[in-house]
């Protein structure tokens, strides 16, 4: 296999450490920051008796309301079968109901139970110590600017994604 580098020059070798130039740089330090997060996420929710993947589909229940599995299937990333388990897993906690879909024999939508939402709630006071600590090396203001910077990443102004 031959490639189109021109002679006399390196790629760049891309790595998670800071001050990399590659192209893929930016690409490794999020995936990075993204494990970090997610386990300090998970630390939070495990004595809440739940997993991110649970959390992720009661975040879109709060958003949304009343949502049909292929929904929540697409707004979590997930596939039929993994959003069909954790459904399941939501029900037999007591987090979420399924309900018919009027006009539609075959739908179901999910809806969050009273003791979802306070799961929902209990979640975020238990992850909130753990983000300070999360972010703790950061300066004044630079969290706000972190979220505002990724926000702009994530939805760019020109509906991109």
């Amino acid at each position: 296999m031959t490639t189109d580098v021109p002679r006399g020059t390196t790629a760049s070798r891309a790595t998670d450490r800071p001050g990399d130039t590659s192209p893929f740089a930016l690409g490794l330090l999020l995936r990075k920051a993204h494990w970090r997060v997610a386990a300090v996420m998970a630390e939070a929710l495990r004595p809440l008796g739940i997993e991110l993947r649970h959390f992720a589909v009661l975040i879109v229940l709060i958003d949304r309301g009343s949502t049909v599995q292929r929904d929540l299937a697409m707004a979590t990333g997930s596939d039929k079968a993994g959003i069909m388990r954790i459904v399941d897993d939501l029900e037999r906690k007591g987090l979420a109901v399924r309900k018919p879909v009027p006009g539609d024999r075959r739908a179901r939508a999910v809806e969050i139970t009273p003791q979802g939402v306070e799961l929902f709630d209990a979640a975020h006071v238990a992850a909130e110590p753990l983000v300070e600590r999360l972010v703790a090396e950061l300066g004044p203001g630079e969290p706000e600017r972190l979220k505002d910077l990724l926000t702009r990443l994530a939805y760019p102004a020109g509906g991109e994604e």
